[in-house]
C-alpha cells in the first residue's frame, strides 16, 4: 500500500480529483490518499496559500498528485507550483506528448518525450525593481550541475525507454555563456550514449518544426521558459492540455499533476475532462512500481476515449465529469 499526498487544487481541481480517487478506488489500486489543499482555495479558508500540514505530508509520502492551483497574474505570491518544484528540487519536469485514438488533433504519430529544466533559468525567482530609473531585472540564473541534471535525464529516460533519439534545444547564437552550459552538457552526456543519437536545434527553429512534422522528434530536452513554451506547443499537438500528462520529478520526491487550468468558469458544473490528472496518475502508478495497475486503467481510458457518446463536451461528447469517470470503471473489466 502506498500513501500519496493528494492535493485537489482550485476551480475544477476537486471534481477531476474525484474522479480519479473514484477509478483508483474501483480498480482497488494500491494507494491510501492523505488530502491537503493549497492556493487560492486553502488561503481563502484558512488564510494559508501553502499549509504546513500539506508539507509534513510531502515530507513523509515524497510523493503527491496535485490538480491545478489558481496564481493571480501579476499581482500576490509568486506561483505554488514553482514554491513546490524548488522547495523539493523537482528538477526534472517530465511531459510525454502522444496522439491517441479517440482524440482530434491535426497531426497522426506524434510520440515525444519533453524534459524541461524545472527549477533555474527565469524561474529561478530572482527579480528587481528599481523605482528610480523605472527598470525591472528578471535573472536567468542557469548553473552547470543544472543543466548536467536534466540532460542526464533526459538520456537516461532514453535509454530506460528505448528512446532513439534526444533533441537539446537552446539559444546559444544569442545567450553565449547560458546556451554553451547546455550544450556542452548536451556534447558531454551524449557520448556515454553512443546508442542514441543526438542533435541540438535553435530555440525558434525548434518550433518551426514541431508543427512541420512533429514525428522526427523522440525525447526532447530544454531550459526552464523554453520548456514552459515547448510543452504547451506539443500539447496542443496532441489534443490540448486537457489531455496530456504533467510530472515534476526530483532525486527523492516527485508531484504529478494536472497541467492545465483551474477553469473557474466552468468549477462545479460537472464538465471538466479528468483526462488530464488521470494520466498524470498513472505516470505516478509507473513511478510507484505498479505498472499492472496503471495499464488496467489505460487501456480503459483508451476504450472510453473511442466511444464519443461518453466523452465530455471539450472532446465532442455530452458527458458529464461523473459519466466520463463511470464508462472508464465500467470498462476496467
Amino acid at each position: 500500500m502506498h500513501t500519496v499526498t493528494l492535493i485537489p487544487g482550485d476551480g475544477i481541481g476537486p471534481e477531476i480529483t474525484k474522479a480519479v480517487t473514484d477509478i483508483f478506488a474501483a480498480a482497488q489500486v494500491p494507494v491510501t490518499w492523505e488530502e491537503h489543499n493549497a492556493g487560492l482555495t486553502s488561503f481563502e479558508a484558512s488564510g494559508e496559500l501553502l499549509p504546513q500540514a500539506l508539507l509534513d505530508s510531502l515530507d513523509k509520502t515524497r510523493v503527491a498528485l496535485k490538480g491545478p492551483l489558481t496564481t493571480p497574474v501579476g499581482k500576490g505570491f509568486r506561483s505554488i507550483n514553482i514554491m513546490l518544484r524548488q522547495k523539493y528540487n523537482l528538477y526534472q519536469n517530465v511531459r510525454p506528448a502522444q496522439t491517441t485514438p479517440g482524440i482530434k488533433s491535426r497531426y497522426e504519430n506524434v510520440d515525444l518525450v519533453l524534459f524541461r529544466e524545472n527549477t533555474e533559468g527565469l524561474y529561478s525567482g530572482l527579480e528587481y525593481y528599481d523605482d528610480r530609473l523605472g527598470i525591472a531585472d528578471s535573472i536567468s540564473r542557469v548553473t552547470v550541475e543544472g543543466c548536467h541534471k536534466i540532460v542526464r535525464a533526459a538520456f537516461a529516460y532514453a535509454d530506460k525507454h528505448g528512446r532513439k533519439k534526444v533533441t537539446l534545444a537552446h539559444k546559444a547564437n544569442i545567450l553565449k555563456l547560458a546556451g554553451k552550459l547546455m550544450l556542452d552538457a548536451g556534447k558531454e552526456i551524449s557520448a556515454e550514449y553512443p546508442h542514441i543519437t543526438y542533435e541540438d536545434k535553435i530555440i525558434d527553429n525548434m518550433c518551426m518544426q514541431l508543427v512541420i512534422r512533429p514525428e522526427q522528434f523522440d525525447v526532447v530536452v530544454t531550459t526552464n521558459l523554453f520548456g514552459d513554451i515547448l510543452s504547451d506547443l506539443c500539447a496542443g499537438l496532441v489534443g490540448g492540455l486537457g489531455v496530456v500528462v504533467g510530472a515534476n520529478i526530483g532525486d527523492d520526491a516527485a508531484i504529478f499533476e494536472a497541467v492545465h487550468g483551474s477553469a473557474p468558469d466552468i468549477a462545479g458544473q460537472g464538465k471538466a475532462n479528468p483526462t488530464a490528472l488521470l494520466r498524470s496518475a498513472l505516470m505516478m502508478l509507473h513511478h510507484l512500481g505498479e505498472k499492472d495497475h496503471a495499464a488496467r486503467i489505460e487501456n480503459a481510458l483508451n476504450k472510453t476515449l473511442q466511444e464519443p457518446e461518453k466523452l465530455t463536451g471539450d472532446l465532442g461528447g455530452k458527458a458529464s465529469t461523473s459519466e466520463f469517470a463511470q464508462a472508464i470503471i465500467d470498462n476496467l473489466a
